[in-house]
């Protein structure tokens, strides 16, 4: 057996996941909405497999998603992109980073990951040669400092994988906190690897800033996107990566012995839908953020302690107010005693910190009555108020 897999264990999300349909828990723990998805884009899709090709599609992509990635990044980022030479479509943003990470690094190079993170970074890096080097991020805020990128970094570091925005602390990092990257992925004439599926999921007025969009970066950056996110289709696996020719055909090489290509009517239904208007993607962001508000609002009523959550699915809550200390025995105990399923931040802490936090983190992708639900059961918790907010 491979080490790198033999020696994980069955994942946090798995137990939480398989715990709530066990026990019949409101499960705010995996990150999918539970609506459909915008029906034009689902019906755009049932057409193309009725109607369109469904042998394999160009290796790159269909070329009518690449101009429409390259289209929607022109209109929304301000990016000039050649979607001939610089755009690869993938089977979701996971096989985007395990390509990147497979074409990249050499064993024995380094790369730097900040956590929390999401899961699958880890295991990507070490299946691919790479030695991992940590940088821990600390609520509230989660900065990035230079001096914890130098202490992070030697003559061995290659890379920085990066997610912005941030899962699972909702952070949307501004332009001048990534220009700390920029400048020491310039100095050390390192690659970015950008995991942006979050991007059009920002709130309260914030836009995303595209690493690749800084200066200097354009020549050192990979910028993956998902549409499984941009389009609450998280079953749909389709993503990509966007880079300049020298690096995106390294990518290509890894993922032509990976997935080789994905679904051919799901590229078109994704190229539709990222061009739709403008009016789709506002009318997203004022849904989920009006779900987060209705969250944040019933957990402060109950007295816990809410995090800021600035972008993504997610917002955390800080236990300590309920006198624990625990973060993945209260989740487990949660669902068998309240009947609520969450995410211990703990999961996504796998290198310098690894052990307990003490932060849930909450999905609030859902409709009103999951979340009402929740907040209902949640009142039974030992320790909620019921009436303190923040």
């Amino acid at each position: 057996m491979n080490s790198v897999y033999a020696s994980l264990g069955t994942t946090i999300f798995e137990t939480v996941s398989e715990a709530a349909r066990r026990t019949g828990a409101v499960n705010l723990g995996q990150g999918f909405p539970d609506d459909p998805g915008p029906e034009d884009v689902r019906r755009v899709a049932a057409e193309a497999v009725l109607d369109g090709w469904n042998q394999y599609p160009p290796m790159p992509g269909l070329p009518i998603l690449r101009e429409a990635i390259a289209g929607h990044y022109a209109r929304h980022q301000g990016l000039a992109i050649d979607p001939a030479r610089e755009v690869l479509i993938t089977s979701g943003a996971t096989e985007a980073i395990a390509g990147a990470l497979l074409a990249l690094i050499e064993p024995g190079d380094e790369v730097i990951l900040f956590e929390p993170m999401y899961d699958a970074y880890l295991p990507l890096v070490r299946r691919a040669g790479g030695v991992a080097r940590f940088v821990t991020l600390a609520p509230p805020d989660w900065p990035i400092t230079r001096e914890a990128l130098e202490a992070a970094a030697s003559d061995r570091t290659r890379l920085i994988l990066f997610n912005n925005p941030l899962n699972p602390a909702a952070r949307v990092y501004t332009r001048d906190e990534l220009s700390v990257i920029a400048a020491f992925c310039i100095e050390r004439d390192l690659i970015a690897i950008c995991d942006e599926v979050w991007e059009h999921v920002v709130f309260d007025g914030r836009r995303h800033v595209p690493l690749i969009d800084l200066p200097g970066m354009r020549e050192r950056t990979v910028k993956i996107g998902s549409a499984g996110k941009i389009f609450s289709l998280t079953g749909w696996k389709v993503g990509w990566s966007v880079a300049a020719p020298p690096l995106l055909q390294q990518l290509a090489k890894a993922h032509q012995f990976l997935t080789f290509t994905t679904p051919p009517n799901l590229q078109a239904a994704v190229a539709y839908g990222l061009g739709k208007e403008d009016t789709y993607f506002s009318a997203m962001r004022e849904r989920f953020q009006r779900s987060r508000d209705r969250l944040v609002a019933g957990l402060c009523a109950l007295g816990l302690d809410v995090l800021p959550s600035e972008g993504s699915y997610f917002l955390n809550v800080d236990i300590r107010s309920l006198g624990e200390m625990d973060d993945a025995a209260f989740a487990l105990r949660l669902i068998d005693e309240v009947g609520v399923a969450l995410i211990p931040v703990s999961a996504f802490m796998q290198g310098t910190r690894t052990g307990t936090t003490t932060l849930v983190r909450f999905c609030f992708a859902k409709k009103d009555e999951t979340l009402d639900s929740a907040l209902e059961r949640l009142a039974a918790l030992p320790g909620a108020t019921g009436s303190r907010a923040t």
